[in-house]
């Protein structure tokens, strides 16, 4: 049997067990096989990373060093995710099945983020007023939060990890990153990273664990400022929730539904690939992922007839084998899950088009399952209201904009949507109709440093990414300066 690689957390520039040197496994949903132990954090475990972080806020070199010294820390930093995009990308890909060839890139990417925000370090700025009172001088400064409790999700974590990092190291915040229990090593492995780019102890901190107590106790902690979460409904819950103990301000990015709306005048061969973008690839496993196909009548048999055909063609297999365009899903659950909502929704009326099977010739107890595409009569059909994380489409007609409105805004989720028309006013027209934080015009999946990434209603509140991101991680203060050579009046003998 080979031995399992032992991961430690990340507390105050040290590489820790847990204090009661608990672990648990993580799972290679390639094999299906057991590759890497983990620490499971205690309740003491958190308490001392924020305390760790709480001290280099407050006290350590990290509450003292300028603006531009955080820039070039964060531009180093950036430097050298780089440098490391295929060891971090192997072990990303060996823990979630992600492709190799994805996380290899995502990890080189974004280092833009970093270097974008290590730009923007010394460059967040108050305001002077004219302020309506004699002798007055009254301005504005913007100071960091404090501690930062960032939570992210198994699915693109390096890129997540760096939306949150990115804008609260810059404006002078210290973190406590909590990675998922689900995935874990990549987060313990960029630890490395942190340490070689020469952050000061305790700026940023990193614990594995479960929910209970790991999270709660992070997201409930005295001296947390700020939460910023992604990943479900149900935790974004408890998190708001255990907040109420200290007053955290908290931004959720949660999960989707995205509709995807081919009209009839769109370019076929950008909409069919935008389709396959937007759902089939890293195996669905995004939350934006466009997992609500709609498609105008008068071309809806050909679409559909064109992503099946183009279905069969992915290549399913290692997600290490730069050949493979589809991997494992992450999890058992997930996978029974998606086999649980197809069954029920057959039931219901929904027609199977392709796949909703394991595929032959690959291990068995990898966690492979085929692109599936579901036709649904409407948008009461599980799969088609049901965000199913996995390479599963549910596809759905429309007459005209006004019925593609209705559909595409039935929905708890609001994320992300695409749009594919040659008619720039009907994109124009549809991107303002439709409810939600991102919309893709003829294209799908872009994102960029610049842009502010988030959604409405049941997706969550806040925004990350963009210029905005970095007064998120501040707060306002007022200044008054008595500027006159006379004393104040005497309060007990105004005239």
């Amino acid at each position: 049997m080979t031995e399992l690689k032992k991961y430690q957390m990340y507390i105050d520039g040290k590489y820790v067990n847990a204090e009661n040197n608990k672990t648990f496994e993580s799972m290679n949903p390639a094999t299906g096989e057991s590759w890497a132990t983990i620490p499971e954090a205690s309740a003491k475990d958190v308490d001392l990373a924020v305390k760790a972080a709480h001290r280099a806020f407050t006290s350590g070199p990290w509450s003292t060093m300028l603006p531009t010294q955080r820039g070039k820390l964060l531009r180093r930093l950036g430097d050298l995710l780089a440098k490391h995009s295929e060891e971090l990308g192997e072990i990303e890909t060996t823990d979630t099945g992600k492709l190799l060839k994805e996380t290899r890139w995502q990890a080189g990417y974004i280092s833009e983020y970093f270097h974008y925000y290590a730009g923007l370090a010394d460059k967040v700025q108050g305001a002077t007023l004219p302020i309506d009172k004699a002798d007055m001088f009254a301005m504005t400064i913007r100071e960091p939060l404090g501690v930062v409790a960032a939570i992210v999700p198994w699915n693109s974590q390096l890129f997540l990890t760096a939306v949150k990092l990115g804008p609260a190291l810059a404006t002078g915040n210290t973190v406590v990153l909590k990675a998922s229990e689900h995935a874990s090593a990549p987060m313990l492995a960029f630890a490395k990273v942190f340490e070689e780019a020469g952050f000061p102890p305790g700026v940023v901190n990193i614990v594995t664990g479960f929910g209970d107590p790991c999270g709660k106790v992070l997201s409930s902690h005295p001296l947390v400022d700020r939460i910023s979460f992604t990943g479900g409904l149900e935790t974004a819950r408890h998190i708001i929730r255990n907040s109420a103990e200290n007053f955290a301000q908290v931004s959720t990015e949660l999960g989707g539904k995205s509709p995807m709306i081919i009209f009839a005048d769109a370019d076929m061969k950008s909409a069919i690939n935008g389709i396959l973008l937007s759902v089939f690839s890293a195996s669905g496993q995004s939350c934006v992922a466009g997992s609500r196909l709609l498609i105008q009548d008068s071309i809806y048999d050909e679409v559909v007839a064109k992503i099946a055909e183009r279905a069969a063609e992915i290549c399913i297999g290692d997600p290490l084998d730069d050949k493979t365009q589809m991997g494992p899903l992450a999890t058992r659950n997930q996978l029974d899950n998606i086999e649980h909502s197809i069954r029920l929704s057959l039931e219901m009326g929904a027609k199977l088009v392709y796949g909703a099977r394991r595929p032959s010739g690959l291990n068995p107890e990898g966690l492979y399952y085929e692109p599936t595409i579901i036709e649904c009569p409407n948008m009461d059909v599980h799969v088609a209201k049901t965000e199913m994380f996995g390479p599963v489409v549910s596809v759905l007609r429309f007459k005209d904009e006004k019925e593609a409105i209705a559909i595409a805004n039935n929905t708890n989720f609001g994320l992300a949507s695409g749009i594919f028309t040659t008619n720039i006013g009907r994109g124009i027209r549809m991107s303002k109709a439709i409810r939600s934080g991102i919309v893709w015009i003829n294209t799908y999946r872009a994102v960029s440093p610049m842009a502010p990434f988030g959604g409405f209603k049941d997706s969550g509140h806040g925004r990350e990414s963009g210029l905005e991101a970095v007064y998120d991680y501040t707060r306002e203060k007022t200044i008054w300066i008595n500027t006159s050579s006379e004393p104040i009046d005497d309060p007990f003998r105004m005239q």
